[in-house]
């Protein structure tokens, strides 16, 4: 991603207050504590037309006045940014998944009010009233502030999550848990559709008041050349008002149809949501680009029957399996090999696959089976909604972790059916979270167990495990998410998404170099040298810092090809 730039025409950055006691404070402070208080204060930051505010599910955000809470007592204005709307998002998405994500709300130390004031600071370079951080935990403490907790949570109700993983679920047919990205997506498509409305009505309407004003115009016009015509003082002058008449009428369905500029009447200031709606298409026409000039991913459509796997794998399981796992093998096959779509994966689906990949009663020859049909339908568009299942016991992704623990067999469809989630946006983006939870008294996350399985099928023995952890790693590398511009990445809290890749990148360079001192054909030598040199882009100093510290020079591989020639070429770039 190019380094953002400022847009010309700010955004005001307003501080929504709330009492959350309506008053309540005011009389009963002194009683309490010994000292008067107008109110106990949550307050919400609203800028590029959205209210956005912190609770015990982490960021979220509504429209202006759009919690339980309704109007604001008081509304400040801060300041104003200019900021583009791509760099807030990131910036509060980097807060959303770290300093501020879901669980870390406390109302004493790391409330609503911390998080204005860190938002304000990075917007416009000041804070919130002092009144407002200095409110005294006495009143907290109390009855009053205590009961205030339900409210607090209910705020949530009305607002959209969307800036971190794993925090809302929705009820499907079969109750599966939604994607953010796609909730969020909804969410937005939503709201630029009201906005769209909005906006067209209004020029509807200017346009109507145009058309009649010109209208009137041209009657006056037409009325007073009449009256200075000479001859039929009625006006009736068969010869000319026909002509006349119909000019008017063209003129005037001109006047009806012609597209108005969106100044003027319509006025020359867009709102604060319609601006942030160009941001955002301008943003999206960006991501389209990218999309149609980025690297396609290494995948293997052609590496495994479908029909074939599945047949091995039914008579594998013939007599071994209750009614229930049957009608999940059912599922499967509707699935893989009748095009049915994942919604034909039922409620037990996971815990069927659960029960073949950790049951030791059954054969290795299982688990290959079914992870090389897993494999063919990590290739499906609609993948996404079998992965997202598992988003709840991380049946598959434990079992991905412990790739070292499992028979060479075993490890081959399991690296194949990660490097084929990248052929789908959706699947691809999965494979990068970074929300973490508790698997053998360590934290992992989507993109450590992803990056695991990379490096520990790079620097196997097996040259077909090391040409699938060469395309996981480029199909990493290569990804649009790893590619945040330097400067803003520092400008983003630690531990957030883009932080995260950093470190990714050094994991994977140092295990690229690992592999640089053997031979690899050219086919992964060129993957892995263009991942390498992603990565020099990525993080721009810890990477160069280790291919000169580390080795060996990527000039060992000068004249294996053209193209890796290149590559070369590029990487010693970053190293001069």
């Amino acid at each position: 991603m190019e380094d953002d730039v400022a847009d010309e025409s700010g955004t005001t950055v307003e501080l929504y207050i709330y009492d959350l006691t309506k008053g309540m404070a005011a009389s009963m402070s002194h009683f309490l504590i010994g000292r008067q208080l107008d109110g106990i204060w949550h307050t919400a930051v609203v800028a590029y037309g959205r209210e956005y505010f912190f609770g015990p599910s982490g960021i979220q955000s509504v429209r202006p006045g759009g919690t339980e809470l309704r109007e604001p007592q008081r509304v400040e204005r801060i300041g104003e940014t200019f900021l583009p709307y791509s760099v807030f998002f990131e910036y509060i998405n980097g807060l959303g998944t770290s300093k501020f994500a879901p669980g870390t709300y406390n109302i004493f130390k790391h409330n609503c009010n911390c998080f204005s004031e860190e938002l304000t600071n990075f917007l416009v370079g000041k804070g919130i009233p002092k009144y407002i951080l200095d409110l005294p935990e006495e009143i907290l403490q109390t009855p009053v502030g205590q009961a205030l907790l339900p409210l607090i949570d209910t705020l949530s109700n009305s607002a959209n999550t969307g800036f971190t993983v794993g925090n809302r679920f929705v009820e499907a047919r079969i109750h599966r848990e939604a994607s953010p990205e796609f909730q969020l997506l909804n969410d937005e498509i939503e709201e630029a559709r009201l906005n769209s409305v909005a906006l067209e009505e209004r020029r509807n309407n200017s346009r109507e008041k145009r058309a009649n004003k010109e209208l009137k115009k041209k009657k006056k016009k037409k009325k007073k050349k009449e009256k200075d015509r000479p001859g039929d003082e009625s006006g009736n002058n068969s010869n000319s008002t026909g002509p006349s008449n119909c000019a008017d009428m063209a003129e005037t369905e001109s006047a009806m149809t012609e597209p108005q500029s969106t100044n003027g009447d319509v006025g020359e200031e867009l709102l604060p949501s319609e601006r942030v709606l160009q941001m955002e298409a301008e943003e999206r026409r960006e991501q389209e680009e990218r999309k149609r000039q980025r690297d396609p991913p290494i995948v293997f459509r052609d590496l495994l029957d479908a029909q074939t796997e599945f047949d091995a794998l039914s008579g594998l399981l013939e007599g071994k399996l209750t009614a229930e796992e049957r009608t999940s093998l059912g599922e499967l096959r509707q699935y893989v090999l009748e095009d049915e779509g994942s919604w034909a994966l039922g409620d037990n689906f996971l815990a069927f696959v659960g029960r073949i990949l950790y049951d030791d009663t059954l054969d290795t020859a299982v688990r290959v089976k079914l992870l090389s049909v897993l494999a063919v339908a990590a290739l499906k568009d609609d993948v996404i909604l079998l992965l997202h299942q598992d988003r709840r016991e991380h049946v598959i992704m434990n079992y991905a972790f412990d790739i070292d623990r499992h028979p060479h067999e075993e490890q081959l469809p399991l690296a194949l059916f990660l490097t084929n989630m990248f052929e789908n946006p959706s699947s691809s983006e999965w494979l990068l979270y970074i929300s973490e939870w508790q698997h053998r008294n360590q934290s992992i996350s989507n993109i450590r167990v992803t990056t695991k399985v990379a490096v520990h099928s790079l620097l196997s023995d097996s040259t077909e495990l090391q040409e699938r952890g060469a395309a996981i790693i480029h199909n990493l590398a290569t990804k649009e998410k790893m590619h945040k511009s330097k400067k803003l990445r520092q400008l983003l809290p630690r531990g957030s998404v883009s932080k995260v890749f950093d470190d990714v990148a050094v994991e994977l360079t140092m295990a690229l170099l690992q592999y640089f001192n053997n031979d690899p054909p050219e086919e992964q030598l060129y993957a892995c040298m263009k991942s390498l040199s992603r990565f020099t882009l990525i993080s721009g100093q810890e990477v160069p810092q280790l291919i000169q510290m580390i080795g060996p020079e990527p000039n060992k591989f000068r004249g294996a090809s053209q193209r890796v020639d290149e590559l070369i070429d590029q990487v010693n770039k970053k190293l001069r």
